[in-house]
């Protein structure tokens, strides 16, 4: 398979650098890939605007923009294609819930983040797009992971071993990519998505090569196809560079489960 026409990028432990930056190299391999005719775009946990935007601009990325791990979809220039948010009554839960268990808290809202603070007495007049949890103590996010499990109304992921990410039910990267591929006619099995975090799974499973960086946690490396370099030394570029040579038809190919180190 190099029919490739879409290669969706989560960005942090991803596309970002430790410095929140994406490095040179990454630039000029996005860029070499728009040029080459196959898009490029971000799926994301953050939220539009800020980096998210800011970074889509300066890459030239003209395909839609996947954010709060598919709560919405956006136009690299400011339309807001898609959006599903959390119940002000589920955001009470929550809150409540991460204050039993001691862990810190916040919540994503289209103009910023609420972390730590108390909750507005107006709660129907905000829109709650992700609640995350962080706690280092192991046996309260074990608990917070039974206890959201069980309450089945929820898509549950993290963007790194020590929190939670907490979206409504069927909200995920995955269907954020839905919205993107007919928007633009492209079909999953020509999408190549790269991740590194339990929010990128969905995806990295509906696409139709799922690559997982070499930083990546345990449990996203199982469900990929093949495991990239690690991000702060050019796990991206390589992904790319490897796309436009199976799209060219270059002798090299990779196969399922096969980890590229360049």
């Amino acid at each position: 398979m190099g029919d490739w026409r879409l290669v969706a990028l989560d960005m942090d432990g991803t596309s970002l650098d430790l410095g929140l930056d994406i490095s040179p190299q990454t630039r000029r391999a996005i860029r070499r890939a728009i040029e080459a005719g196959v898009m490029v775009t971000f799926a994301t946990g953050r939220r539009y605007g800020g980096l998210v935007q800011q970074l889509a601009r300066e890459l030239g990325m003209t395909v839609p923009l996947v954010t709060v791990n598919g709560g919405e979809v956006w136009t690299p220039h400011g339309e807001l294609l898609m959006r599903r948010a959390h119940r002000a009554e589920d955001i009470a839960w929550l809150h409540g819930l991460a204050i039993r268990h001691g862990a810190n808290y916040w919540a994503t809202m289209p103009d910023g983040i609420l972390s730590d603070e108390p909750l507005p007495d107006r709660m129907d007049d905000v829109v709650w797009l992700k609640f995350g949890f962080y706690t280092e103590d192991q046996d309260a996010l074990a608990s917070l992971w039974k206890t959201l499990w069980q309450a089945g109304r929820f898509e549950l992921s993290n963007s790194n071993p020590f929190n939670i990410e907490v979206n409504p039910q069927g909200v995920t990267k995955a269907a954020g990519l839905e919205v993107v591929c007919q928007r633009i006619g492209v079909r999953p099995e020509q999408v190549v998505a790269v991740g590194d975090s339990l929010n990128d799974i969905p995806m990295l499973q509906w696409a139709g090569l799922g690559v997982a960086m070499g930083n990546a946690q345990d449990a996203v490396k199982e469900v990929a196809g093949w495991v990239a370099e690690v991000c702060e030394r050019g796990g991206v570029a390589g992904v790319i560079e490897r796309v436009l040579e199976e799209r060219a038809g270059a002798p090299q190919r990779l196969e399922s489960g096969e980890s590229c180190k360049l």
